[in-house]
């Protein structure tokens, strides 16, 4: 099967506007991002997908590949799948611009889903971590996910699910994370599909897939690293940087 990561990386966001050209370590989040992907080896093409000028050339000046959006998309799966309708491959993996600690192991974990025994029922592959944060299980901004006795997913919802009615049961709680891996006729579906309720209720586009009876499988993992989604993440991703002594000064450059 081919193997391909597509990097969906609009430059507006609501909460902090060009984060992924901001610099982190003197490198921008973007780059730090398509190098970590790039250097796990887990796949045959990696590539940026952007509605930004200043991105794609920062990208393709340092050796990377990059395609611009011939029109505007409203999720990262709509950008994504506009390029991968161009390219060869089986599985597309969305790793989102503004994680530039992505690590091997958790999307080879995601991979192999596409390897066990009930592949033929997966549309698509996701990940999820263990959350014991109160806080933050009523925090809408962390989506949750509920999963089946087989790891597929019920529901997502920015509401803390599940809802503790029974006192004597603590429930796990578990947040979505937005790395996903498709086979390419379910994103190409996806794109080609109106919103649907629930998704647009909610403000979740992986709930599209659900609503339209695609198979989500969930993968738990550890920690994948740090999501760049303000101001005060770009500072803990520096402390991070920091201290992390097997971190090199500079990111070498991308080759194609």
């Amino acid at each position: 099967m081919k193997r391909i990561a597509l990097i969906p990386a609009r430059y507006e966001a609501s909460r902090f506007p060009g984060k992924l050209m901001a610099p982190l370590g003197g490198i921008p989040v973007v780059r730090r991002t398509y190098a970590a992907v790039t250097n796990t080896g887990l796949f045959d093409d990696v590539m940026v997908v952007t509605d930004s000028p200043e991105i794609y050339t920062e990208i393709t000046h340092h050796g990377g590949r990059a395609y611009m959006s011939q029109r505007p998309h409203e999720t990262g799966s709509d950008r994504i799948a506009e390029a991968a309708a161009t390219l060869d491959a089986d599985i597309v993996v969305n790793v989102q611009g503004d994680e530039p600690f992505t690590s091997r192991e958790p999307l080879e974990k995601l991979l192999a889903v596409f390897d066990a025994p009930d592949a033929a029922q997966t549309d698509l592959a996701s990940l999820m971590q263990t959350m014991h944060d109160r806080h933050q299980i009523n925090d809408p901004n962390f989506v949750k996910v509920v999963v089946d006795q087989n790891g597929y997913a019920l529901l997502f919802s920015r509401a803390p699910i599940p809802y503790p009615r029974a006192t004597d049961i603590r429930p796990p709680y578990y947040e979505h994370i937005g790395v996903y891996a498709f086979r390419r006729q379910a994103l190409l579906d996806f794109a080609n599909t109106p919103a649907t309720p629930l998704e647009r209720i909610e403000k979740i586009e992986c709930l599209r897939y659900l609503e339209t009876g695609k198979k989500i499988k969930m993968i738990l993992t550890d920690y994948m690293g740090i999501e760049i989604d303000t101001p005060e993440d770009l500072l803990n991703a520096e402390k991070h940087l920091a201290n992390t002594p097997a971190t090199p000064p500079q990111i070498p450059t991308i080759k194609k």
